[in-house]
Formats: C-alpha cells, sequence, structure tokens
C-alpha cells in the first residue's frame, strides 16, 4: 500500500462520494449556481449509475404517488394524502430542473431517460376496493392529482391492462385508477448524462475504483479524507470544504466515520430485492402501464408489487416484483459484513427496539427469502393470470438500506421508509440515508440540503435568480397553485416530451 501524502489537486471545495443521482443532482445544481467550484467525485466501482441508481436495480417509476398505495394510508376510515401531495410536487419540482437542463443543452435527449407510461393502482377484493375509491376521492381535493380516473368496470379495465385482467376470475371484486400522465426513467442513463455534463467543465474530476476508507474533520476546518485507489493501491489524503455522503446503502458507514453528533443513533436495515424479467416480446408488447397493486402485511415499501413496463436502452421491457429477501450486504456490490460493522454502541438499543417493533417485516423477509420458483409464479399470476414460468428470467434487484433512528416521541427506536438528510449544524457535511422514493424527488431533497448546508450562500441574489432560472416555481408551493403548476407541468412535459 501507498503511502498517505497529500498531492496537487487534493483540496477541493467539494467532494461527493459516491457516483449515483444524487450525487450527480447535486454537483450540477452546485456548479450552475457557484461556477468556480472545484468539485471531485469518488466512486468505489468502475462506472456510475452501477448500484441504486442502474436501471435494472430501481422501479424506474417516476415516483408522483399516481399509483403507489402505500403513500396514503388510511387511518380511522380517512384516506392521508399529505405525503402523496408532498411527493408529486417534488417530482414536479424534479422535472422542471431537467427540462431547463435538456433546453440549456447540458443534457440530451437524443436516447431519452423519461418515457410515458401510465401509471395504475389496481386491486381486488370489496375491502380493498372500498379503500381505493375513497383513495380517488380523496385525491380529487388537489389539482396534482387533475386527470386520474377511476373504474370498477372489467371492460374498462381489460382496456387499460390486458394481461391483468385475462383469465381473471368474472365474479371477483375488482378496480383500478389509471394516471396517463406517469413516467418511466431511466435514472441509470441519466445520471451518465449529469456525469458527462458536470465532467466537462472546469475543476471537476471523477476517479472511479476509488474507495473512501475514512474521514474526520480537519484541524484548519472542513474534512480531511482518505482516499484508496483500488487499482494502483495507493492511499491518499483529500482534504475539502464540503463533503457530501450520497454513497446509497454506503453512506452510514461512513457517517458513523465521520461521527458527527447529528449522526449518531442512526441504524441501517438492508433489504435486498429481485425481480421476474419477461423474456416472451409478443407479451411484453402487449402491457403499456405500471400496475401497482397493495404491498403484503409487513412488507417495506420497496417491495410493494407491480407488472412493470420499463423503457431500458431504447428497448420495451416487462418485470414484475420486487420480490423481498435479507442480506446483511449494504450495496449489491457491498460486503456481508456491512451489517455487523454497523452496529455501534451508540445505535444498538435503537436498532433491536426497531426490530421488536417490526416482527411483521422480519417474518415477511424470512417467507420471501424461502420462496421457491413456484411461489413466485403464484404471486406473478396474482396481477397476470395467465403467466407461466417459461415466459419470465429471475434477475437480482438493488440493494436498500432503510433507515433506524431514535424515536423522539417514544423513545427507543423507529424503522423510517424513505429518505432522511443527516447533515452537521456548520454545513460542511451532509449524508443521505434511505431509499424509495429518494431519485424521483432527487431535486427536492438537494434544494432542502443546500438550505441546511450552504446558508450563507442560498438567500443571495444570485443564487436565488439562478434557483428561480432552474426551477421556475422555486419558493413557491405547487399543490397551493393551481394555474402555476399547470403552466410548469406544460412546459417541463413538452421539453422532456412525456
Amino acid at each position: 500500500m501507498g503511502k498517505s501524502k497529500i498531492t496537487p489537486g487534493t483540496e477541493p471545495d467539494v467532494v461527493l462520494i459516491g457516483a449515483g443521482i444524487m450525487s450527480a443532482t447535486l454537483g450540477v445544481l452546485l456548479k450552475e449556481l457557484q461556477p468556480n467550484l472545484s468539485i471531485e467525485v469518488y466512486e468505489r466501482l468502475e462506472v456510475a449509475a452501477a448500484e441504486s441508481s442502474d436501471a435494472w436495480n430501481n422501479a424506474g417509476t417516476g415516483h408522483t404517488a399516481y399509483c403507489e398505495l402505500n403513500y396514503t394510508p388510511e387511518k380511522d376510515g380517512v384516506i392521508e394524502t399529505s405525503k402523496a401531495v408532498k411527493i408529486a410536487e417534488s417530482f414536479e419540482v424534479t422535472k422542471q430542473f431537467w427540462a431547463y437542463l435538456v433546453q440549456q443543452k447540458h443534457i440530451s435527449l437524443s436516447e431519452p431517460f423519461v418515457s410515458s407510461i401510465p401509471h395504475i393502482s389496481f386491486v381486488w377484493g370489496q375491502k380493498n376496493v372500498e379503500y381505493l375509491k375513497k383513495r380517488y376521492e380523496a385525491l380529487q381535493s388537489c389539482h396534482l392529482f387533475d386527470g386520474m380516473e377511476y373504474s370498477e368496470n372489467p371492460a374498462q379495465l381489460a382496456a387499460w391492462m390486458p394481461l391483468v385482467m385475462e383469465g381473471r376470475d368474472p365474479g371477483q371484486p375488482v378496480a383500478a385508477t389509471r394516471m396517463k400522465a406517469g413516467t418511466d426513467v431511466n435514472f441509470g442513463a441519466l445520471t451518465r448524462s449529469l456525469f458527462n455534463q458536470l465532467t466537462s467543465l472546469p475543476d471537476v474530476h471523477m476517479h472511479f475504483n476509488h474507495d473512501v476508507r475514512n474521514l474526520k474533520r480537519a484541524k484548519s476546518g472542513g474534512w480531511e479524507l482518505k482516499i484508496k485507489d483500488k487499482i494502483g493501491g495507493d492511499t491518499k489524503t483529500v482534504k475539502a470544504k464540503f463533503v457530501f455522503i450520497g454513497a446509497g446503502g454506503g453512506s452510514l458507514p461512513l457517517l458513523e466515520k465521520a461521527d458527527i453528533p447529528e449522526g449518531r443513533g442512526f441504524g441501517g436495515f438492508p433489504v435486498s430485492g429481485q425481480w421476474l424479467k419477461c423474456t416472451n416480446p409478443a407479451i411484453i408488447e402487449q402491457h403499456q402501464a405500471k400496475v401497482y397493486g397493495k404491498a403484503s402485511v409487513g412488507a417495506p415499501p420497496m417491495s410493494v408489487p407491480h407488472l412493470d413496463t420499463r423503457m431500458i436502452d431504447g428497448k420495451k421491457a416487462l418485470l414484475f416484483g420486487p420480490y423481498a429477501g435479507f442480506s446483511t450486504k449494504f450495496l449489491k456490490n457491498g460486503s456481508f459484513w456491512d451489517l455487523p460493522l454497523s452496529i455501534k454502541t451508540g445505535n444498538v438499543a435503537v436498532m433491536i427496539s426497531a426490530g421488536l417493533r417490526n416482527i411483521p417485516l422480519t417474518k415477511y423477509l424470512i417467507e420471501q427469502v424461502m420462496q421457491s420458483s413456484e411461489d413466485r409464479l403464484k404471486a406473478l399470476k396474482e396481477y397476470y393470470p395467465e403467466a407461466t414460468m417459461a415466459d419470465w428470467k429471475l434477475e437480482i434487484a438493488g440493494q436498500r438500506v432503510q433507515v433506524i433512528k431514535k424515536d423522539t416521541k417514544n423513545g427507543g427506536g423507529v424503522l423510517e421508509f424513505g429518505t432522511e438528510v443527516v447533515s452537521a449544524a456548520d454545513g460542511s457535511i451532509a449524508a443521505l440515508l434511505g431509499a424509495s422514493p429518494g431519485a424521483s424527488t432527487a431535486v427536492s431533497i438537494m434544494l432542502d440540503l443546500l438550505q441546511r448546508c450552504f446558508k450563507d450562500k442560498i438567500n443571495t441574489p444570485e443564487w436565488q435568480h439562478k434557483l428561480k432560472q432552474m426551477i421556475p416555481s422555486y419558493g413557491q408551493s405547487l399543490a397551493s397553485d393551481k394555474q402555476l403548476a399547470q403552466q410548469v407541468n406544460a412546459w417541463s412535459s413538452e421539453v422532456l416530451g412525456v
């Protein structure tokens, strides 16, 4: 191993750890806002977007809460819509940023990364039908869901999703909602486009096969990172004013090494996934929708079953799943020691408490791990009754790490499903933990991070002007301003071709 040393060019303004959609989004935002920033990106694998951002590791749903039923829980007979509205608004913000980049010719649509695919929620059984109708009615109060259709008519549903209705028991109560405005996003292709733009700019460098081994506060301010070149074997020290840990499942171990007070007490619970991928072109061609159903009791949100049209590298694909599983790895390309090594004295009580509160999840994951190919086919047949195993192939999906944190209300620990930004009080470091709907709401998440970590810059006239140029609705509520929402949606959809 080479000696640790400070070398020229290793004192950037910003270090981004992980070459996924989050780092790419933050890097492009920062460089647009302040072109003279120097940025270094470090990725442990040999290519960008190889983990959670990759098309085959990611559901690819432009998460707008149109079809994801877990974002609209029913409590005491009332459908809660606040989370769905927030996610729908966040995706519209993300679309504006993408449209700005396309208009500026910073990224290209020559190989589209976003496609129009209707989003459908589908349920069966009288109780579920009643729930879906109530959900539909509740969402009608928000203009972000204008255009949503509801039907219990089997003939109408067969027109929307023929594979799902073919061969189904005609006596089974069924219902669905459809949003034609739904999208499919290839986050892998988008991430690579963003990094191509970013690295074309002055003072930005990408380093693949580089593993961040440690980081600590520098005495003179900022952070010192020890980084190993996995090919050459050398270890170097890089000093940065600001560090973003956007390493997916690898973020938690690095946050623990940073040892900031705000990061203490966090834990992670890894959930792996698998897809069934259709290999029959004739079947793929018959389906044109993302059909989401209700999750099993105890299932994490990333395991909500869906029969899913995808556009990947210009070709139409059809997936079903994901089937959840358990692995102690925090990354698909990680180590089985990831989970054990993440357990520290500061989070062990929180993790045990969260585990005891989530026995149904543990039971669910054990059942998923024990599944046979016949079990997987049985689950598929609930969404595609005529399915045969000969037309499907099992594929390994991405690894997700759900956030475990202190329960400030009741004590102990709580398992969070979603994304969590953890940042130091001085704004010098931030980490992104968690999973879905992360990628689809990346721009909103990064705007929140800028508010926390660049307080001295974000309210300057220069940054405010640029933010409004990139995101026309910046600083305004799309959920409460129907006219503004319609204007920006019409503009971004036209530019993106969706």
